[in-house]
């Protein structure tokens, strides 16, 4: 249901209806200014309106019905439209069923986007109707007591169900279109997708993987880096499950030979999530992976990302340069996008105009002009560049130097007085000079306006519900390249594992760092096609700290376990 026409405010519809005086509502909007909250809540509190008037005011305003939940009893058939887990996620109580389309009582009905959301995932048409927070959270408690609706649980009952669901899609009826678009719709892939989806994004997951084997279909998700797998679907589901991902994110289902890319958006108890699907072409049928960028667990905040503070301290002088290049590298989902964000985000200001230009751009940042690369209509990082030196910007952003020509480019901005950040697929930051060589940049032409290189690695964080003290044995210490008589003093902690970690040990991630910067002997060295090896070792002696030796103070710190250093990092 649309809503039709600007809306009235809410207060002028109360005048309207004679239940406030204007002197009430300057009242209250003067105390919204001072404390926030929302305007009907504060009448209510006031004491100037009851509750069954605010909803009807409410429910005039976005042209919903109103519903008492107290005195409704509701049909089984309807709430299993909507799953437990859904109905806590979005704050919804499904209250009628007609015609293919669901009504449901809404928490919070100026949230129109759930709406949407729950028409894409329910595959029906829906309409909201007001009630009130308070009501749905008893409607939810007591008509789904003791529910939980788990993966599992939906599979091991979709096991159990007569041959009419479970035979959702045959093998032999894949080249047939309209077989595949009902097997995308039908009930039970969608309602299983739908619970895939949300526990994923309730457990943080960065991306979720859909794979086809000959004899079964795995679907695990990512979780702080490391992949988890979850209970696997039925084969037969996997193309019913695969075209259901399609047709959310307006792919062609029946094009199965070539991978394709698409995103579907979803607003998860009022928060944004986009997830970006990439499909692949294998043996046994389309492999899909869906990276979830949601940005509410994301902090993108200079102060968060894990800098230490002498670290901190530097990381503020260099984005106070009024020109230069600073390059952050590391391997992919290592964190380079979420710091470069973060620096961004840090001198976003009025003040200053920042263009960034991003394959895709995963975050939006208000203030800050955002390129899409689009090499498909010619959109490339050099041309998109070109275009940004003639929109006269103080700070640029590149995602990612991937060619000479880009290179080039970036060199050109730094030198004619913008200040350039940028990202290298490199393992430490000295390499990332032979990176440049490599790519054909003059050695003179680095020396002249390269300033620092960050080079970062993502740990995992010790679980903090569970953690506890240990002693490290011998063969620990020798992977680290040290001795008993090294570590006196130290502590060193592990998870145990709990609920809150999902037994893992680890919650979280950090970021450990190893900033070089370019200094005049440095340059010399880069002039002379020094090796990597004697620039490392002079970045050393003018006091770098290398990866390994953020992760040894993160180990002391008792922010992360010797385990994940040593995967993570090199002994140099």
């Amino acid at each position: 249901m649309a809503l039709n026409g600007p809306q009235k405010p809410l207060g002028q519809l109360l005048q309207e209806m004679e239940l406030v005086t204007e002197g009430q509502i300057q009242e209250a909007l003067a105390l919204q200014r001072e404390k926030g909250g929302a305007l009907g809540s504060i009448l209510v509190e006031l004491g100037y309106v009851s509750e069954e008037e605010m909803l009807l005011a409410l429910g005039a305003q976005v042209g919903m019905e109103v519903v008492n939940l107290d005195d409704m009893k509701l049909d089984r058939a309807t709430l299993e439209k909507v799953s437990p887990t859904m109905a806590k996620v979005y704050k919804i109580i499904p209250v009628k069923f007609e015609n293919n389309m669901l009504t449901v009582a809404m928490a919070d009905p100026l949230n129109v986007s759930v709406l949407d959301d729950l028409r894409f995932m329910l595959n029906c048409d829906v309409q909201g109707a007001v009630s009130n927070e308070e009501a749905v959270t008893r409607a939810i408690n007591h008509y789904y007591a003791g529910q939980t609706a788990t993966v599992e649980d939906l599979l091991a009952k979709m096991g159990e169900d007569a041959v009419g669901d479970a035979e959702i899609v045959n093998e032999k009826k894949v080249a047939d279109l309209s077989n595949m678009a009902e097997a995308a719709n039908a009930a039970p892939v969608v309602k299983l997708l739908n619970l895939i989806l949300l526990q994923a994004i309730k457990d943080q997951a960065s991306d979720i993987h859909f794979e086809p084997f000959e004899a079964e279909f795995k679907v695990r998700y990512r979780v702080d880096g490391v992949l988890y797998e979850m209970m696997p679907p039925p084969l037969h589901l996997a193309i019913a499950l695969i075209s259901r991902i399609k047709v959310m994110s307006n792919l062609d289902i029946s094009e199965t030979r070539l991978p394709q890319d698409g995103r579907i958006m979803l607003a998860i108890g009022g928060k944004p999530v986009d997830l970006r699907v990439s499909t692949l072409p294998t043996m046994f049928g389309e492999s899909v992976v869906m990276r979830v960028l949601d940005r509410s667990v994301v902090s993108l905040d200079i102060d968060n990302i894990g800098l230490r503070e002498e670290d901190f301290k530097l990381m503020k002088l260099l984005l106070d340069l009024p020109n230069g290049i600073i390059i952050v590298t590391g391997p992919t989902g290592s964190g380079k996008t979420t710091t470069l964000y973060s620096c961004l985000n840090y001198i976003n200001d009025i003040k200053w105009k920042t263009i960034t230009t991003e394959d895709p751009v995963e975050y939006d940042l208000d203030g800050i002009v955002q390129c899409q690369i689009n090499e498909e209509v010619g959109v490339t990082y050099s041309a998109c560049l070109r275009s940004i030196l003639r929109q006269d910007p103080d700070y640029i952003l590149v995602g990612e130097v991937r060619d000479l020509e880009t290179a080039q480019i970036a060199v050109e901005a730094a030198l004619t007085g913008h200040l350039v950040f940028s990202t290298l697929h490199t393992n430490d930051a000295p390499s990332a000079i032979t990176r440049l060589l490599d790519l054909g940049i003059e050695s003179f032409l680095i020396s002249a306006c390269l300033e620092a290189i960050v080079a970062q690695r993502l740990v995992r964080r010790i679980c903090v519900k569970c953690k506890s003290e240990f002693e490290p044995t011998e063969d620990m210490l020798m992977q680290l390249g040290l001795r008993p008589a090294d570590i006196e003093g130290k502590r060193f902690m592990y998870g145990t594992g709990c609920n809150h970690c999902n037994n893992t040990g680890y919650k979280g991630r950090q970021a450990i760092f190893e900033i070089m910067l370019l200094t005049e002997r440095i340059k010399n060295l880069i002039m002379q096609h020094s090796s990597t090896d004697e620039i490392r070792r002079t970045a050393r002696e003018q006091g770098l700290r290398v990866l390994r030796e953020s992760g040894l103070l993160a180990i002391y710190d008792g922010t992360t376990t010797i385990d994940e250093v040593v995967r993570e990092t090199l002994f140099n």
